[in-house]
């Protein structure tokens, strides 16, 4: 089965970021990106994907992966 997945861990580990810091520049709970960082949201919020994408620079397909379950 297939299922999508988030890289936010492995695009934070190349932004050289932890969860704090990126929480704060992107203006995202702490809670909110640890859920989002640990794979945990079972319904994605597209403002989140959205702050996600511009705090990093980066695009929602290097955001999002599909993957075997």
């Amino acid at each position: 089965m297939k299922v999508l997945r988030l890289r936010l861990d492995a695009l934070l580990k190349e932004a050289e970021m932890n969860r704090s810091a990126f929480s704060k520049k992107a203006g995202i709970s702490y809670p909110v990106v640890d859920r989002y960082y640990k794979n945990t949201v079972h319904q994605y919020d597209s403002t989140i994907l959205l702050q996600i994408c511009l705090t990093l620079h980066c695009d929602i397909g290097d955001l999002l992966e599909i993957v075997d379950e």
